[in-house]
């Protein structure tokens, strides 16, 4: 297994990045600013995210996404662990935002993240089209974080 961060053509991995965020419009808000990492096992892409600076003391895991194949092995797990070593030294909090979609927050948790807050809403309010996480309509995002 091996993490690159990448620094051009970043747009290549849109197929992958849409799993996460399925409008091309808020990732493009993101990924330029942001820090793109790709794992690759065996030569082959399995997994992404993207790392933004917030301020100087916040940086945040906007984009975080897995091929279908190859979900439940670790992919995740092993790509945050990556990045939160990576920004130990720069940064004293990571957040994620995300859906309020249980499978989701309990994944997160078990990396280590925590409940921050919720913003009502957002989902419904920034998405021209509705938000699906395995058939269930997103409405708020459920914002974690992590002491660095």
């Amino acid at each position: 297994m091996r993490i690159e961060r990448i620094a051009e053509d970043k747009r290549r991995f849109l197929p992958l990045l849409l799993i996460a965020d399925p409008d091309e419009g808020m990732i493009g808000r993101y990924l330029d600013r942001g820090d793109l990492f790709a794992l690759y096992d065996s030569g082959e892409l399995k997994s992404v995210c993207v790392v933004t600076a917030e301020s100087e003391t916040v940086c945040e895991l906007k984009n975080l996404a897995t091929e279908e194949t190859a979900r439940n092995r670790g992919y995740a797990t092993a790509l945050i662990r990556h990045v939160l070593d990576v920004y130990r030294d720069r940064f004293s909090v990571m957040q994620v935002g995300t859906g309020d979609f249980p499978k989701t927050l309990r994944f997160y948790e078990q990396c280590g993240f925590v409940f921050s807050h919720r913003v009502a809403g957002f989902f419904t309010d920034h998405y021209p089209e509705p938000v699906f996480e395995e058939g269930v309509l997103l409405t708020d995002m459920v914002y974690l974080k992590q002491a660095l």
